[in-house]
C-alpha cells in the first residue's frame, strides 16, 4: 500500500530513498578514498569496519540491522601474492576466505571445514562481482580476480606468504577484514564482494616499499567507475 501525506492528499509521500549498498572499509583514509570515487552517490552509504574480522563483524550486523540493503562491499587496500597482484592493481574476489582460522597440528595447518567446526570460506556473489569487473575493465583499471584472503595477522615473512598461498590455491590478496564482513551479510541473507586496492606485496615487510597513495587513487578510481552499477 501507498503512504499517502499527512493531509491525506491522493498522492505518495515524498520521501528521500535511503541508501541501500552498504560499504564497509576499516579505516578512515580508505573511507574517504571511497567517498571521493563515489561523488555524492546516493544509493551508497560508507562505514568504518574498524581493523581485524571482529570489528568489521559486528559493526557490518550492527549496520544491516536496518534491512533494506541490496548488496555490502568490503573494500579497502591490502597486500598482493606476488605473481597474482602487483602494486597498484585492484582486485575483485570470487571467494572470501578465513586463511588463518583452524588449528595447528603435528601434520599441518588443519581448517575450520577440515575440523568440523564450520566454513572458512564464503563466496563472493557472482553476478556484482562480473557487473562491477566490466565496469572496472571498462575505465581501463588493471583487475585481478582471484581468492581474497582474510587473516588476523598480516604476513611478514616469505614463508607464510608461501604457506597461505599453498592453503589457498590461486590467493590474490591478503587483507584483515573481509570475512567478517561477509559473514555478517551472509547471516543476513545480503549479497557481499570483496574489492582490495594492492598497495604491498604479501610477505616481508618493507614499509618503504609500500605505495599507499597509489592504492588510496586506484580505490577511488574504482568507486569512481562503480558507481554506474550502484544506481543514482
Amino acid at each position: 500500500m501507498e503512504r499517502m501525506s499527512p493531509a491525506g492528499a491522493d498522492r505518495p509521500m515524498d520521501r528521500k530513498a535511503e541508501p541501500d549498498i552498504l560499504i564497509m572499509t576499516a579505516v578512515e583514509a580508505e573511507r574517504e578514498a571511497v567517498l571521493r570515487g563515489l561523488a555524492g552517490c546516493p544509493r551508497a552509504e560508507v562505514r568504518i569496519a574498524g581493523v581485524g574480522p571482529a570489528s568489521a563483524a559486528a559493526r557490518t550486523a550492527a549496520a544491516l540491522a536496518r534491512g533494506g540493503w541490496r548488496l555490502v562491499v568490503s573494500a579497502g587496500l591490502g597486500g598482493g601474492f606476488t605473481g597474482a597482484a602487483g602494486i597498484g592493481d585492484l582486485v575483485l574476489a570470487d571467494v572470501i576466505a578465513a586463511a588463518d582460522l583452524g588449528a595447528e597440528t603435528p601434520n599441518g595447518f588443519l581448517t575450520v571445514d577440515e575440523l568440523g567446526f564450520g566454513a572458512s570460506r564464503i563466496a563472493a556473489d557472482p553476478d556484482w562481482t562480473e557487473r562491477l569487473a566490466r565496469r572496472i575493465e571498462a575505465a581501463g583499471l588493471p583487475l585481478r580476480r582471484g581468492p581474497v584472503l582474510t587473516v588476523s595477522t598480516a604476513a611478514g615473512t616469505a614463508a607464510t606468504a608461501a604457506e597461505r598461498a599453498r592453503r589457498v590455491p590461486g590467493a590474490a590478496a591478503e587483507a584483515m577484514e573481509g570475512f567478517g564482513v561477509a559473514s555478517a551479510a551472509a547471516d543476513a541473507g545480503v549479497p557481499v564482494v570483496e574489492l582490495r586496492a594492492v598497495s604491498n606485496a604479501v610477505g616481508p615487510r618493507d614499509r618503504a616499499a609500500w605505495r599507499i597513495p597509489e592504492a588510496l587513487a586506484a580505490l577511488e578510481a574504482a568507486f569512481a567507475a562503480a558507481k554506474e552499477v550502484f544506481g543514482n
